[in-house]
């Protein structure tokens, strides 16, 4: 993983704005980290971007690959569970003013459902999310799957022990 840093000001800073969108276009973006610098007119936005290196290549378009119908591959319940997380996903997003992917993609979201994450020890082994957005975001997401585990199924504890009451 490396670390790039940007320098945004808000008072015509759109060169700056292209640099960093180029660079976040060309490389896999891991965590984006922002803090605004109030300077009277030198106020910028200072940015750290946590990524790993692509070697210029750009990101591939969307469309490009194959894409996933999750609906043809989890159950209808598991679907359900997977929707809850991209709301979750996308709220928390909006709320950190970053793209819904760099939380965690699809393929994460569907990964946690399926193998039906319950720890945070879980959400770190799930390839691409790292112990940074699990510290950050894991617990929100795990309280939806915890909610969505099956409750385990009661023994009868007179199974198996019944007497029989009929007249003789």
């Amino acid at each position: 993983m490396k670390l790039r840093f940007f320098a945004v000001p808000m008072l015509d800073g759109e060169e700056e704005s292209q640099e960093l969108n180029r660079f976040l276009a060309t490389n896999r973006v891991l965590l984006v980290e922002r803090h605004f610098v109030s300077d009277g007119p030198r106020s910028a936005w200072a940015i750290c971007v946590s990524y790993l290196d692509r070697g210029g290549r750009p990101a591939p378009e969307q469309g490009q690959g194959k894409r996933v119908d999750y609906r043809e591959i989890l159950s209808e319940s598991d679907f359900a569970v997977y929707a809850k997380l991209r709301s979750l996903r996308k709220s928390m997003a909006e709320k950190d003013g970053l793209p819904a992917y760099t939380l965690f993609t699809n393929e994460q979201l569907a990964a946690m459902v399926q193998q039906r994450a319950t720890s945070l020890k879980v959400l770190e082994e799930i390839p691409g999310v790292g112990a940074a957005r699990v510290k950050k975001y894991g617990t929100a997401f795990l309280e939806i799957l915890k909610a969505s585990q099956p409750e385990p199924l009661a023994s009868d504890p007179i199974k198996g022990n019944s007497t029989e009451t009929g007249t003789h």
